[in-house]
Order: structure tokens, then sequence, then C-alpha cells
């Protein structure tokens, strides 16, 4: 490739912010659910840098055909891979894609493609664009992201605006299609690698969870991530997230609290099957000592507690009944017993219709 930027270029962050703020210069997106994508494009060479440095190219064909089609010789595009469907993005459906069989990747290429929404442009022919500010890029962006040329709509600007109260309507609208929250930027801000110069607001919520295992950390000496249950109408425990990122102090703390629930924990625990080593190998994730493919074959074995203790824990929010992110750990419930912790107490966001999002998109170029 002969481009002005090469990969690996490593995208640029953002930090948590509570509310959508109001200063003035602020610019607006919806923020995607789905993985971050760079595409570089020369000619007929096209890669899809991922955020991590780990290539995307060979898991989505299907885009680097569309994208061949669409975009011009020479540039570089910040955005999204998602996958969409009637009901809205659906992450599960997008972690599948990343299989490591070749014949794998063709079908399901074919049975669930992927969408790209573009939202930077950081190289355009011969021009670095990356010290430009961010309304020069958005403007030329909207020149070169016009959809693909075979009508699939599966290529998309991401919607803007520079107005607070449209992005808190989105904030609260676009919950329902599986959106993170939104993003603010900056409108004379330039792109700045691996920094955290954006603002994100992302939903979050409390729920008590039965902690019914924990992972210990990488050091080995503390407690790495707690195990997360919810109660279905049957009474069935279903595994629902982890709660983690504590400090190193908490981490040993945990071990001495979690201690008497490690006695006799597997005799009649709900997940007392997971615990095979078998058939941990066979679950592709769907378990808590699953190996995952996103995790690159991470060890994910656990430690087993008796479901006994429940926590508050923060979330974002549930996909396919789990929660979609790690969860943060707010405070340990003596007053709840584990039989509460429902999945009724979850939140229940009305779906939004896709297309709409896309429309406005549309509608920010005319």
């Amino acid at each position: 490739m002969e481009l002005p930027l090469l990969p690996p270029v490593k995208p640029m962050l953002a930090k948590s912010v509570s509310t959508v703020p109001r200063e003035p210069g602020l610019l607006f997106e919806p923020k995607w659910d789905g993985f971050r994508c760079i595409v570089f494009r020369d000619g007929d060479e096209i890669e899809l840098g991922s955020r991590n440095d780990r290539p995307l190219t060979r898991y989505f064909p299907e885009l680097v055909e569309l994208l061949g089609k669409a975009l011009p010789d020479k540039c570089v595009i910040d955005g999204e891979i998602v996958v969409v469907t009637e009901n809205g993005l659906d992450f599960d459906t997008l972690q599948q894609r990343l299989h490591p069989a070749a014949s794998r990747v063709a079908k399901l290429a074919a049975e669930t493609p992927a969408s790209f929404v573009g939202f930077d442009l950081l190289a355009l022919g011969d021009r670095d664009l990356t010290e430009q500010p961010f309304h020069e890029r958005r403007r030329l962006l909207e020149t070169v992201l016009d959809g693909d040329e075979d009508g699939i709509n599966r290529l998309h600007l991401t919607p803007i605006t520079d107005d607070p109260d449209v992005a808190t309507d989105w904030f609260t609208r676009f919950e329902g299609a599986g959106f993170d929250g939104v993003m603010a930027k900056a409108a004379d801000l330039p792109y700045l690698q691996d920094k955290r110069v954006m603002l994100k607001i992302k939903h979050e919520r409390t729920a008590d969870c039965v902690v019914a295992g924990f992972r210990w950390h990488k050091d080995g000496a503390g407690v790495g991530s707690l195990l997360l249950g919810l109660f279905d109408e049957e009474g069935n425990l279903h595994h629902v997230g982890v709660a983690s990122s504590f400090t190193a102090a908490r981490r040993k703390e945990l071990v001495a609290e979690l201690a008497p629930l490690r006695d006799n924990a597997l005799e009649n625990h709900p997940w007392k099957n997971w615990a095979d080593a078998a058939a941990q190998a066979k679950a592709e994730g769907k378990m808590p000592g699953g190996v995952s493919r996103w995790t690159g074959g991470k060890d994910l074995s656990w430690e087993p507690l008796r479901a006994e203790l429940v926590a508050e824990v923060r979330y974002e929010h549930v996909m396919a009944g789990r929660f979609r992110h790690g969860g943060r750990l707010v405070r340990f419930r003596d007053d709840r017993t584990p039989e509460s912790c429902t999945y009724a107490q979850l939140d229940e966001v009305a779906p939004a219709e896709l297309a709409t999002i896309f429309d406005e998109a549309r509608g920010a170029k005319q």
C-alpha cells in the first residue's frame, strides 16, 4: 500500500461522561455497538484494521467487496462494523463472524452479512487529514461515503448533529435498536491516535445479581471477576455476565470475603455441569468457563461459589439475556435473597426503527 497513513493506525478514543454535554462547539453522533474498524483502501488493496491491531479483513469478505466498489481509490476511513437485523444491531451474531475456518466465514458472510458505518475520514488521495479539524474531515467524508453502488444499503454514513437536544433524543430513542449511547466530538478536534479526547455518554443501570463464582486475576493473587446470575420464571439460574475492574487491594480483599462460599460449592451448584473440562471446551463462550473466540483462547476457567451472595451491579444494557459489557460492582446486598434476583428487574427498552437512524443520516447530507 502507498497511503499517507498506513496500518496499523490506533483509533481515537473517548472518555465517559454522565450526561450529554452542552458546551458550544460540539458535534454529536450515535454510539454504534460493533467492531471498531479503520478501512485502508489503495486501489485493489483493502485492509480492515481493528482497534487491537487484529486484522478483520478475512472475516468480512462481503464488506471488502462493497467497499471496493463504493470508496475512492485512496482513502482511510474510521468506522464500525455492525450486523443489522430487523430488531436492530446484533452484537452476538457479529461475534460469531470471527471464525477460523474459511468455509464457515464464507457461509456466515452470506447468511449474516455485515454493514459498515463510517464516521471519520483520516486520509484522502495523498492527503493526511488527521491534523484537520473534525468538521472538515466530516465534510469530506460526506463527499466520499454515499452508500454502496449495488443498493444493498450496507454502507452508511453516521448521523450527526450540533444540537444537544437532538443528541439527548437519540440517546433515549435509539437504545431499543441496540445502540450504546451518544458520542460528542469538538468540531475543531484533530484526529489524535490512541488518545481519549472524545466524550461518550452510555446507558447505565443497576441490577441485583447472584454471585455464583469467580475467576482469578492474571496475577494469581486476587479475584479478577465475579460471575453473575439471574433467575428466569422457571427458577433456572442463567449466567448473565461478570463484574470486574477491581483495584489491586480490592482483588485481595475479595479473596477473603468469598472464601466461606467456596466450601462444598459444587455440591448443589446450579452450574455444576459447567465445571467439567470437557463441557468447557465445547462451550464457545456460552458458559462461565467456556473458551471464547474473541479472547483468543484465553483461560476462562472459574471457581464456583455457593449461590448465596447478592451483588448490586452497574450495567449498560442487556442483549440476548446477558450484559453486553462487563458490569461494575456497586456493593453486596445482605438484605436481598438470591431467589429475588430475577430477569424481571431489568428495564425493557422498546425496539427502535433502525431505518429511521439511517434516514436521519441521509438527511444530514442534504
